[in-house]
């Protein structure tokens, strides 16, 4: 009898961090066997509430078993209209902060959800925003989610649903709003002074949500506004930067924690740069 293949359909409606690299969290390396994924976007763009839907029915005649749905503030409409349409079909949202709101009516659906709260919005004003700032913005945030352990918790929450429904047993989806603690005991820092240094990142990024969201929807001035979009980008550099340096000091001490997936979907573990993964 062969194996079951699960097929994991990926709703992206806006973008977020954690949403960039979302499908190579289950398969870094392109080599699992026993999942399927497929992605449908709308780009950037999550207004009208029909961008959000349109890809929707896109997604759903691919028919798929497991929907992962991420988008910026998933209380917004189209998230939420979006969210209707899945019907039975066991649903995952991977929003940022603001998403609080739309927790109790995800519970009443009988969804799961991964909130980020270090996942904070870019300085999105046209006279700061260019393409260049833009991508430096992301690559920083990434950075920040990748070693403070944010993505370590999605994808070992992701991993719990798929082999569960791999096995045949009945999901439990997650419910988890991820904060510093929570991300970085996932990410199994040896070193408390790197563990401080993910920590302190994790929140200066978390912080960064309330000056752009100041500078892009209170102040009308572009002598205000300007200076707070270029200070909350320098936030996020520096969270970036910190968490460089709790790196380095895992590598130094030769006890980065090595999470790869096996072919078969389940994680396997190595520390010391030349064991073996087990």
């Amino acid at each position: 009898m062969s194996e079951k293949v699960l097929k994991i359909g990926i709703l992206k409606n806006g973008t977020i961090g954690s949403s960039l690299l979302l499908a190579f969290l289950m398969d870094e390396r392109a080599e699992a066997t026993r999942i399927n994924v497929h992605e449908v976007t709308s780009g950037a763009k999550m207004h009208p509430p029909e961008m959000c839907t349109n890809t929707m029915e896109d997604l759903l005649k691919w028919g798929p078993e497991l929907i992962i749905m991420s988008s910026p503030n998933a209380a917004l409409p189209g998230p939420k209209s979006a969210r209707e349409m899945a019907g039975s079909i066991p649903t995952i949202i991977i929003s940022d902060a603001p998403a609080k709101k739309a927790v109790d009516e995800i519970k009443e659906k009988n969804m799961g959800y991964l909130l980020v709260n270090c996942d904070s919005m870019i300085g999105a004003r046209r006279p700061f925003l260019d393409i260049v700032e833009m991508s430096i913005f992301n690559s920083d945030l990434l950075k920040v989610l990748a070693i403070t352990g944010a993505l370590q918790v999605i994808a070992e929450e992701l991993n719990k649903v798929i082999l569960d429904m791999l096995e045949g047993r009945s999901p439990t989806l997650p419910q988890v709003l991820i904060d510093s603690n929570i991300a970085t005991e996932a990410a199994k820092f040896s070193n408390p002074y790197a563990k401080a240094k993910a920590i302190a990142a994790f929140e200066l990024a978390a912080s960064v949500s309330n000056v752009t969201g100041k500078a892009c929807f209170q102040l009308k001035e572009r002598s205000e506004y300007m200076p707070l979009l270029a200070a909350a980008h320098e936030m996020m550099r520096t969270a970036a930067l910190m968490c460089d340096e709790a790196r380095e000091i895992e590598k130094y001490n030769d006890t980065v924690v090595r999470r790869p997936h096996h072919a078969k979907q389940h994680f396997l573990t190595k520390i010391g740069l030349h064991d073996k993964e087990q």
